[in-house]
């Protein structure tokens, strides 16, 4: 293993998830220094002040040029690199990685980072996208249930950032632990489910229609409601699953009540993106929602919010039908004043970055976290930060 004073972690984007990122780093042995990188440092500051941490140092940054993140990584020697920055900056950060030969973890999508593959083999260094909430624990999670059968029939996966029940107090029963214009974005994203063997494309127009809609239970919240959230189909090239999969689906969740309210807005034009002509200017209506409803959707400092994450195949084992459900919870640590959502999406990506450093994850190239990380050692480590994995098999 390596020594902790050699491992020095650069952490681009100090935003919710990457102050997670740097909280958890600071407090790894593993780790001699984490160099937090952006381009606005002042809230990302005052946070490890508040928390003690002191591992950190403060490198300003504009990610946007990728030759200036990478004179960042040779000036301050990092030997990983972790990126929080939106999924547009990828490439460049992850090009910038392996230029300067260095292990490069993210948790959003892989995307075109594919293209860097070969190179990257070539090279030996490691790159790993995904590692983070959804994707990320999602995929491991799979990887954890499809491992206990010997034929996959369906999965299904469901991914849900909430607030508490005690605090979904306003008419949405929705409160914010990321941009709402991210929130918004998603609500047009076209879905693709796997139904008895039938692929099903659902327009973002009407994801919240009742035909793709149908109710989860779970016992901390009770019934949620479930809608498609992107490409289930994935899963299989992912998975390297097989023929014998008929269904596959992959849903967001929200209180009752959420789809029916969305549709009816979706419907009126009002997550529209073409610019409204008005007073002083012009905006769209998904941004007129977007400014009006943010500072009306806050958590209050005692607040909580609830993520879950639930992976549910069902196939044969041993020539009988079983089905296994994986569950993850977690809540928001009032101390650090980290939601649930910087914890599952942070956490995990620290956790990669230092399995990498500890030799723990060792290919070169673009890995997945459905097939090149050790998921349940990753769970175990989630389980010492506070988070509540639960396991249940049914058999018939």
């Amino acid at each position: 293993m390596t020594m902790a004073v050699e491992n020095r972690v650069l952490v681009v984007g100090t935003g919710l998830q990457g102050k997670a990122v740097i909280h958890d780093l600071d407090g790894s042995p593993l780790i001699g220094e984490v160099v937090a990188a952006d381009h606005d440092l002042e809230g990302a500051r005052r946070f490890a002040a508040e928390n003690g941490l002191g591992k950190v140092r403060f490198l300003p940054l504009d990610a946007s040029h990728e030759q200036a993140v990478v004179s960042a990584i040779k000036a301050s020697g990092a030997n990983l690199v972790v990126s929080m920055l939106p999924v547009s900056f990828g490439p460049r950060l992850a090009r910038a990685a392996l230029d300067a030969g260095v292990p490069y973890v993210s948790s959003n999508y892989t995307g075109a980072l594919v293209e860097l593959d070969q190179e990257a083999r070539a090279k030996g260094v490691t790159i790993l996208p995904e590692m983070g909430m959804d994707p990320g624990i999602d995929l491991l999670l799979g990887q954890m249930a499809i491992a206990e059968l010997d034929e996959v029939h369906g999965l299904y996966s469901y991914g849900a950032g909430l607030p508490e029940p005690d605090c979904a107090d306003n008419p949405l029963r929705y409160k914010i632990t990321w941009t709402f214009e991210g929130v918004l974005m998603a609500y047009h994203r076209d879905g693709l489910l796997l139904r008895d063997g039938v692929e099903i494309t659902v327009p973002g127009a009407h994801m919240f229609k009742d035909e793709y809609i149908h109710l989860a239970d779970f016992p901390v919240v009770g019934e949620l409601e479930a809608y498609p959230n992107g490409d289930a189909i994935r899963y299989l090239d992912i998975f390297g699953l097989g023929k014998t999969v008929n269904t596959m689906g992959r849903f967001a969740m929200r209180y009752p009540g959420h789809c029916r309210f969305w549709q009816t807005l979706k419907d009126l034009g009002f997550l529209d993106e073409t610019p409204l002509p008005g007073d002083g200017g012009s905006i769209s209506p998904r941004q007129f929602l977007a400014h009006h409803l943010t500072p009306r959707l806050q958590f209050g400092p005692q607040e909580r919010d609830l993520v879950i994450i639930r992976i549910r195949t069902w196939g044969l084992k041993d020539g009988k039908k079983l089905s296994v459900t994986y569950d993850l919870l977690d809540y928001r640590d009032l101390k650090t004043g980290l939601f649930a959502m910087n914890r599952t999406v942070g956490y995990t990506a620290s956790i990669g970055a230092q399995m990498i450093l500890a030799g723990a994850i060792r290919q070169p190239g673009v890995l997945s976290p459905a097939r090149d990380v050790p998921a349940q050692a990753v769970m175990e480590q989630l389980q010492t930060r506070g988070m509540i994995v639960q396991r249940r098999a049914e058999s018939s």
